[in-house]
């Protein structure tokens, strides 16, 4: 049992703008404990803007670090497959491609399992972990300068290499998509699938894609996303490409109409089941 003193003294600090680690300093309590006394203080724009200023300090010693020591790819894969089309895929939408390397950034710790499994069998290479417990966000890094260059060459070339690929390597595109980008809104008598993306080129070419697997669509470009709208297109998309396994929506989100956390794929199968109900 944790002194209560202690506890309130870490919500207190939390409120003046404290991050994690200066209130582990000052209490002496673990992260966990303290994480789980204060997760409910809104983070303030001043501790918000501190904390990028400490994410750019790490990030800046690591890339000085990297440039000191330029470091060479064990492997480079030499032709598009199927795990190379993914792993780009994951790099283009909820990642980050720059000079110094690549970084990727999602909640589900199963997709950052998946990027760094990928990294690793293709490249030869291990990731820099980083977890942010303020927002819940997992971030894992690659501070190779040979990577950054690859990786954005061909996500570029993605672009055009993807409407002429295999089968296998449409479904892998498309899957990075939906599990990083989608969400399968279902409310009342509204049921649809949603990817959100501010390049509207990006949603085009996922609008021919899917017209490939004959799923019919539509962009509304004022709000950044496609949408897959009517049962036999929610059918489609199950059956065809789908969230992957264990990919959960954000509970805590404002907007968030479930307040639980479940599946993306499991409120897909519940969207479309309840077409029979009305």
């Amino acid at each position: 049992m944790h002194d209560l003193t202690l506890i309130k003294k870490s919500r207190n600090l939390r409120k003046r703008g404290f991050t994690l680690g200066e209130i582990v300093k000052e209490t002496g309590l673990p992260k966990t404990t303290i994480y789980d006394h204060i997760f409910d203080i809104p983070v303030s724009f001043a501790l918000k803007q501190k904390l990028e200023r400490i994410k750019e300090q790490h990030t800046k010693r690591i890339v000085d670090y990297a440039k000191k020591k330029k470091r060479k790819l064990p492997r480079v894969p030499q032709y598009w497959n199927p795990e190379l089309v993914l792993l780009v895929a994951h790099f283009l939408f909820d990642g980050e491609i720059a000079q110094s390397g690549c970084s990727y950034n999602n909640r589900n710790k199963i997709l950052i399992d998946r990027v760094e499994k990928l990294t690793n069998k293709l490249f030869g290479l291990t990731a820099i972990h980083r977890f942010y417990p303020e927002t819940g966000v997992h971030r894992i890094s690659y501070f190779y300068t040979e990577l950054g260059e690859f990786v954005k060459n061909k996500s570029q070339g993605l672009k055009t290499y993807i409407e002429k690929a295999s089968t296998k390597e449409k479904i892998a595109f498309l899957r990075a998509f939906f599990d990083d980008e989608g969400s399968a809104y279902f409310h009342k008598k509204i049921r649809r699938v949603r990817g959100f993306q501010k390049d509207i080129e990006i949603l085009k070419l996922i609008q021919k894609l899917l017209k490939d697997f004959e799923i019919e669509t539509r962009i509304d470009e004022k709000y950044k996303e496609i949408i897959i709208p009517k049962k036999e297109n929610l059918v489609k998309f199950r059956d065809k490409i789908n969230f992957s396994k264990e990919i959960y929506i954000n509970p805590n989100r404002k907007n968030s109409i479930w307040k639980q956390k479940l599946e993306k794929r499991k409120i897909l199968e519940k969207m479309i089941n309840s077409y029979q109900e009305f």
